[in-house]
């Protein structure tokens, strides 16, 4: 058993979601008792046993539900093929008996790459680690980078290059504050070009550099090109204009896409804005 706990701890320290999996109840025939684990990564790594066969096969394809749906769950089995009873599923076994199994999602509740570990980056890691936020950090001063401190994982690499090597989780939210308006068009742009899904992209900017960068992209990638998920000027209007104000109206953006709360004022520019709109041709 302490296998499976240090196996779930390598996966924690890489910042892999996984799921801990519990024999919870036994009742007749089984293959395996009560208190036995297994744990499951999110890259279907497997570790320790609930009773192997078709049981653990079932456990292991829940677990990749689990790890999208990021919830536990308790389910019985019935292991015995043709027959049913009431709240659980039927396996294609002859045990006779009936299995209960705890699904228990350990890892974080959000992933999030902040390309900029300057003051405003530094801020914001400042107020996600509080929570169970995975945050990763990239810079390309080895000046800067020396500085960041909190994030669960910092890389000194050039923007785009991290994307192209190491790639952005689907479904991740995506901070851009890098010191130039090149370097920040560039990392969106190399989002759009790999046909990478984040849920959320933001760029720290003005309305000036918005409609400047939307010209842009729109020149390279059509007037087509879907910015659904892109966010700018980035925050909820919260006001306030210091790195940690910035902070944490980006927070509190972030908070508000992730649980699919609406109603919110955005600073991003819509097209009901009376400035410039992006979705505009």
């Amino acid at each position: 058993m302490n296998n499976v706990f240090n196996e779930l701890m390598k996966f924690k320290n890489l910042g892999k979601a996984c799921v801990l999996v519990t024999v919870v109840e036994k009742k007749g025939e089984g293959p395996v008792e009560v208190g036995k684990k297994m744990v499951v990564s999110e890259d279907n790594q497997a570790f320790g046993t609930v009773g192997g066969g078709a049981l653990e096969y079932q456990a292991r394809e829940l677990c990749k539900e689990i790890i999208q749906t990021r919830r536990s769950k308790l389910q019985k089995y019935l292991l015995n093929e043709g027959t049913a009873i009431k709240d659980a599923e039927t396996l294609p076994m002859v045990c006779g008996g009936t299995v209960t199994l705890f699904y228990e999602y350990i890892g974080y509740n959000e992933y999030i790459y902040i390309f900029g570990g300057g003051h405003v980056g530094q801020a914001l890691i400042n107020i996600l680690k509080t929570m169970n936020f995975h945050v990763t950090v990239i810079d390309e001063r080895p000046e800067v980078f020396e500085t960041i401190a909190g994030a669960d994982q910092k890389v000194l690499s050039k923007f785009t290059d991290y994307i192209e090597q190491e790639s952005i989780k689907e479904g991740s939210f995506v901070v851009v504050c890098t010191p130039s308006h090149k370097h920040d068009y560039n990392v969106i742009n190399k989002v759009i070009e790999l046909n990478l899904e984040p849920k959320y992209i933001g760029m720290l900017c003005s309305p000036t550099k918005l409609q400047d960068y939307i010209t842009k992209t729109k020149e390279e990638f059509g007037v087509d090109v879907n910015l659904t998920n892109f966010y700018s000027p980035i925050g909820l209007n919260l006001g306030g204009g210091t790195p940690a104000e910035i902070a944490i109206s980006i927070t509190a953006e972030i908070m508000a896409v992730a649980n699919n709360k609406p109603n919110h004022q955005h600073m991003r520019e819509t097209e009901n804005s009376d400035s410039y709109c992006y979705w505009k041709n």
